[in-house]
């Protein structure tokens, strides 16, 4: 086991890093730009290397600098989290070459499945379905126009190199596709460096649901379930949950067992999850995109099979064998998580930076159980050069509406002051109709019925 790590990112994902690394009895160094010096959240860690800087691309997203904190501390490996450098193929060989090992996969295959379209074609070619779409790239703009007039609309052009939303436009008719392609190239290459873009047909009323994987250098793999993330804000995932109403158990099991045996096939080690739609018309789950990382919302998948994902993530990267084996894994009751951020849903969500002046979420409310991940306490400063996430807060119970009415009552009972918060419409969505009774879709937020997710 490792004696010592870096831990190269910031807030949130530190503090569950450290936690898991801790219990592991791994010494873990953190980096800290300008604007994080004095941050509350750096109390979880053994040491800490200031990198100066207060914008990400002056502090974590420099890597130089984060490798450098690894080498003169004495770091023998590098846990990235989620976000930042996680998913980026030049940093996760760049630790290797000063001796440091990457906690995740190879540089390799990260690169595989960081582009999309490669993606895509390694998963169909380990037997999964996809999203029926280009044939590779588009070259160009007539050609993409051409492809969707024969495909028919709507269609959706996604950047290769896209993440978070990014990139991405949907065209529900000829005469908008020009402009969704020059919007969605021009956002791709300010984004991520890499303007191509492939077509999809767009799956209007589907479900986001996403398998979370464990594989060993050895060629085990195995699934921990699904979680239903079609909770939806521009992309960006509000709500999640596990299982996923959605899904029958058959389903589960059959799919499961493609994406583990689809990750062994590819070479793939550490933690990650598959992605797929699952279409309205035919409840067939279709490839979408691998996140080669740790998801935000893993914490649901712990909840509803005790594993520590996170624990088994560095044990992998120390090259020990996973001893979990699919039979063993059961669901235990239902989990959902709330990403509460510091955002006003009145104002186009528009970040509200500011002092929190208090900062308490329960976790005694029941009738399941709570947890909270979070990286502040009262008194901190929500910083606007980083991501607004406040807290996720995680409800567990032993069926689905136990664990909605639990997260409610948590909710009601939270105090936030100083900043404006997400909380509201989160309750405004648990207690929708809608999404209590499990029928719900990546069109529209439930309980906004007019809104376009």
């Amino acid at each position: 086991m490792f004696r010592k790590i870096l831990i190269a990112n910031r807030g949130e994902p530190v503090v569950r890093i450290a936690r898991a690394a801790h219990s592991l009895g791994i010494q873990c160094v953190g980096v800290a730009s300008d604007a994080d010096l004095e941050a509350s959240w750096l109390e979880c860690l053994d040491e800490v290397v200031p990198i100066g800087g207060k914008a990400p691309r002056d502090s974590y997203l420099d890597m130089a600098s984060v490798v450098q904190a690894g080498v003169q501390t004495g770091c023998v490996a590098v846990h990235p989290g989620w976000g930042f450098l996680a998913e980026n193929p030049r940093f996760a060989a760049l630790c290797a070459q000063h001796g440091m090992t990457f906690v995740g996969p190879s540089p390799a295959v990260m690169q595989r499945m960081a582009l999309k379209w490669p993606a895509k074609a390694s998963m169909r070619a380990a037997g999964l379905v996809c999203i029926p779409g280009s044939e590779g790239l588009l070259p160009d703009l007539a050609t993409g126009r051409q492809l969707a007039d024969q495909m028919g609309y709507p269609v959706i052009l996604k950047a290769d190199a896209g993440g978070g939303g990014r990139g991405m436009r949907r065209v529900f008719e000829p005469g908008q596709f020009a402009q969704a392609y020059q919007s969605a190239q021009a956002e791709a290459q300010a984004a991520f460096g890499n303007g191509a873009l492939y077509l999809e047909r767009y799956l209007t009323g589907g479900r986001h649901i996403e398998f979370q994987i464990l594989a060993d250098a050895f060629g085990h793999a195995v699934h921990l379930f699904e979680r239903d993330c079609s909770v939806q804000r521009n992309h960006q995932k509000l709500i999640e949950e596990g299982p996923s109403p959605a899904l029958s158990a058959e389903d589960r099991m059959r799919v499961g067992q493609q994406v583990a045996m689809a990750a062994a096939a590819i070479g793939y080690h550490g933690a990650g999850t598959v992605e797929f739609l699952r279409r309205a018309d035919t409840g067939e789950l279709c490839f979408m995109e691998m996140n080669t990382r740790l998801q935000v919302e893993h914490c649901v998948s712990e909840m509803v099979t005790g594993v520590d994902i996170v624990a088994q993530q560095i044990r992998i990267a120390a090259n020990e064998h996973l001893e979990l084996t699919q039979d063993a894994l059961t669901l235990k009751g239902h989990a959902m998580e709330i990403r509460l951020n510091a955002e006003d849903p009145d104002a186009n969500f528009q970040p509200t930076p500011g002092l929190l002046t208090a900062f308490t979420i329960p976790t005694d409310q029941g009738p399941g159980t709570v947890r909270v991940d979070t990286h502040l306490r009262a008194g901190d400063r929500i910083s606007p050069y980083y991501d607004s996430l406040l807290a996720k807060v995680i409800a567990h119970g032993r069926s689905r509406a136990e664990a909605i009415e639990t997260l409610v009552k948590t909710l009601r009972a939270t105090r936030v002051e100083g900043v404006k918060t997400t909380a509201g419409l989160h309750l405004k969505v648990l207690q929708s109709p809608a999404f209590q009774s499990g029928d719900y879709d990546t069109s529209a937020i439930p309980g906004f019925p007019q809104s376009r997710a």
